[in-house]
């Protein structure tokens, strides 16, 4: 694929979910913002443009580029696979959930992983911008992560843009301060990451973060055991964030976000 294409195909679907988010947040909110929405909501975008900046300096190829590079030399197991193409997409695109499912439990697990992640779960309030959030040595390492799981797959270059358009919307989806009716949202549920479902992960209860890790795909929760339902204090009176870490002026502004992995760790345990 051309690399002009895929990003004005990935940047207009980008700005296109972003800004229907953030209407549907402004007229129908899940919950009432506790941290002042708008400076937030800049610093937390502002770490966007620094993360694309960098990622785009220091990764040699795209997802997109290596799924092509990998089909050239007959990488990967599916490579090895005789199935239709609709069939070779559509396990490529669920098994690089599975990957990006165990990443998160990772980044959750390993100590030195936690405190790149923290900053994501930091943010004191949960909306669209939330889901944009990550510290910029996160996002190159799950890039380099995302890369060795193409190389080891060796999925379709369609499947893989397929897969980054999805993993962006529901990113952005499912940290939405929103909600779905309530006799539709378990339906949903029962197939994708809902809001209502990844907003526990957000939970300042540790036992609630440590749950409900999946990006797009609800299955991986269930399959691995990590699923909850309810929040114990419900989806109204919970406390989004860190308990180590309520200081807005650190938390919430962009110098903050970076320094934070580098704060004494003893704070966060």
């Amino acid at each position: 694929m051309d690399p002009k294409t895929e990003i004005t195909i990935r940047l207009g679907l980008f700005v296109g979910v972003l800004l229907a988010m953030l209407l549907w947040e402004q007229f129908a909110p899940r919950r009432r913002p506790t941290v002042r929405r708008a400076l937030r909501r800049g610093h937390n975008l502002a770490l966007v443009v620094l993360n694309t900046i960098v990622a785009r300096l220091v990764l040699p190829i795209s997802a997109v580029a290596a799924a092509e590079a990998c089909g050239v030399r007959g990488w990967g197991l599916l490579a090895r696979i005789d199935a239709p193409a609709w069939a070779e997409t559509l396990t490529a695109v669920v098994l690089l959930d599975l990957a990006i499912y165990l990443q998160h439990v990772a980044f959750h697990a390993v100590p030195i992983l936690w405190r790149l992640h923290r900053v994501h779960h930091a943010d004191l309030d949960f909306d669209v911008t939330t889901g944009l959030r990550f510290h910029t040595l996160e996002i190159v390492l799950s890039a380099l992560i995302k890369l060795a799981a193409i190389a080891l797959l060796g999925p379709s270059p369609l499947a893989v843009i397929l897969f980054e358009v999805l993993l962006n919307a529901t990113a952005m989806f499912k940290h939405g301060n929103v909600s779905l009716p309530k006799r539709i949202e378990p339906l949903v549920r029962a197939l994708i990451v809902t809001p209502d479902m990844h907003r526990i992960h957000h939970s300042i209860e540790r036992s609630e973060t440590n749950s409900n890790y999946g990006f797009n795909l609800s299955c991986w929760d269930r399959l691995f055991r990590t699923y909850r339902a309810e929040p114990q204090a419900g989806q109204d009176a919970m406390t989004i964030g860190i308990e180590s870490w309520r200081n807005e002026q650190q938390v919430e502004r962009l110098p903050g976000m970076l320094a934070l992995p580098f704060v004494d760790p003893r704070r966060d345990d």
